[in-house]
């Protein structure tokens, strides 16, 4: 892969331009806090009759590296962790705050990715151009992602974290999706089979669109693991219920200009 077939072919980056945000009064939180605590207690199996392993939650593991979009980690973590016993970890290289593309905001990683050597789920975001391309080159980071997919119960990605996934070697032969601007690129040079849609399970691996779509796909999962009513539930405790004020998110139906400034939209956000 040259530097420049990579840099012509490869999304210009992604961009997260939303968060989620929750308020309540004192009463109201702890009256919520109450209810999930007896929920989980009671909470032997999933909707879907699904067995829980003794109660016990999932060890989910989030990747980060210098140059990821915003929502694609947050965005799905903000699900998870409202799955019953679930923890949720921040993983890089080396523990620390961590950039996104924008250069705007950092998130910490709590666990560097030499603590951690088993994972029920793993997450990787996409990124920008420069942070998916570097992690998609960086050994030491793909050696990582195959050893702990050998022992997960799902490996997943948002965005252009399937381009990462590719370059570890986890996606041959397998369907897909990947943001819209790298689906040709995923199928050139990875030779996966591209699926335009929001999530797309192959096995235990879970591949997710742009941005956003990471959220789709986290209460997918949740339901995977927790039954269909945990996730129905979370959904609600989030309030996810996306009005947009345009019908502008398909780039299926998106004219050419469109896609235009959108892609220089976010080469331009970005650092």
């Amino acid at each position: 892969m040259t530097n420049s077939t990579t840099r012509r072919a490869l999304l210009r980056g992604t961009v997260a331009t939303a968060a989620l945000a929750a308020a309540g009064t004192a009463t109201q939180g702890g009256a919520a806090h109450a209810g999930a605590a007896a929920a989980g207690a009671a909470h032997a199996g999933g909707a879907d009759g699904e067995q829980r392993d003794g109660g016990a939650g999932p060890e989910i593991g989030i990747l980060l590296y210098d140059g990821y979009s915003l929502l694609d980690p947050t965005g799905p973590a903000e699900v998870l962790s409202r799955l019953p016993g679930a923890h949720v970890t921040m993983i890089a290289e080396r523990r620390g705050p961590v950039r996104t593309d924008t250069g705007d905001v950092a998130v910490l990683a709590e666990r560097s990715i030499a603590e951690i050597d088993r994972l029920d789920v793993l997450l990787v975001p996409g990124g920008g151009n420069r942070g998916t391309i570097a992690a998609m080159r960086n050994k030491e980071l793909l050696s990582w992602i195959r050893r702990i997919d050998r022992h997960s119960r799902w490996t997943t990605s948002v965005c252009t974290g399937t381009l990462v996934l590719a370059a570890a070697g986890l996606l041959k032969g397998r369907q897909a999706t990947t943001y819209w601007a790298s689906a040709d690129y995923l199928r050139s040079e990875f030779g996966v089979t591209y699926l335009p849609q929001r999530y797309v399970r192959s096995g235990k691996i879970i591949t997710a669109a742009g941005v956003s779509a990471g959220l789709d796909m986290a209460l997918y999962l949740a339901s995977q693991i927790a039954g269909e009513t945990t996730a129905k539930a979370i959904q609600l405790a989030v309030e996810y219920d996306p009005q947009p004020p345009f019908d502008a998110g398909n780039a299926a139906e998106a004219d050419p200009q469109l896609k235009e400034l959108a892609l220089r939209l976010l080469a331009e956000s970005q650092v």
